[in-house]
């Protein structure tokens, strides 16, 4: 694999996390790491994610989703590094905690611009990097939140939030998903749900461990370039878009 670090017999896999500082991205990270690979954190602000990376025994790289010249920055630092086999694009945000008639335009713009452009734009800077490596892999971390299909199923937890804005982008994470996996044929792209985990996304509200809830982040990225592509999973298998 694409790797500063591997050798023709102990090859090793290389991972970028955006959003990697901190709650599922951390997690991931340090999962990852025990799992054996070479991983980045990619994170906006310099001092937290150099923390984080000293704190794991990870990588630092500077990484803002939200910004061309940070985004290319980034690549450019990894193909000298080596290259990379797995890209897991997990950075985002809630948006504002208020009643859909305060949500503004600018408002879902922000959103958008974090949780769905943000991966447009890391995704296409990294393309490049991935096609050289032998398993190149892009998950996408989505939500349940997202699904259509559980949202209106009143037994789902899903179904008894209305967050319009979150909501509609993890919506558009799936899709994309969907299409970047018939776009690259090549690769291994997928969709996690963590499902409702405790993190700073929630206030810490979610029933699940940050443990429990990178399970299926994990998953999709230790597959070695095997299995299929397109698909959303969380930590019980296949779920429904």
């Amino acid at each position: 694999m694409t790797t500063a670090t591997a050798t023709a017999t102990t090859p090793t896999t290389t991972t970028l996390i955006t959003g990697g500082n901190k709650g599922l991205g951390y997690e991931t990270a340090r999962r990852l790491i025990d799992a054996g690979h070479t991983v980045w954190i990619g994170a906006r602000d310099e001092t937290r994610g150099r923390q984080a990376a000293d704190e794991l025994g990870a990588r630092f790289v500077q990484l803002d989703v939200t910004d061309d010249a940070s985004v290319a920055a980034a690549a450019d630092t990894l193909a000298a590094a080596g290259g990379l086999d797995v890209l897991i694009n997990n950075a985002g945000i809630a948006g504002p905690f208020v009643p859909a008639e305060q949500q503004t335009a600018a408002d879902a713009e922000r959103v958008f611009a974090t949780n769905v452009i943000g991966i447009v734009r890391t995704t296409t800077a990294f393309v490049p990097l991935l096609r050289a490596s032998s398993a190149p892999t892009i998950v996408n971390v989505s939500s349940g939140m997202g699904s259509f299909s559980s949202v209106l199923d009143p037994e789902r937890i899903e179904s008894g939030i209305v967050a319009p804005l979150y909501q509609s982008s993890k919506a558009a994470v799936t899709m994309l998903t969907v299409q970047y996996a018939k776009a690259f044929p090549e690769m291994r792209v997928n969709a996690a749900d963590p499902g409702y985990t405790a993190t700073d996304l929630n206030g810490n509200s979610g029933h699940q461990t940050v443990t429990e809830g990178t399970d299926a982040v994990v998953d999709l990225a230790t597959r070695g370039g095997a299995g299929p592509t397109g698909t959303f999973i969380d930590r019980d298998g296949l779920a429904a878009f």
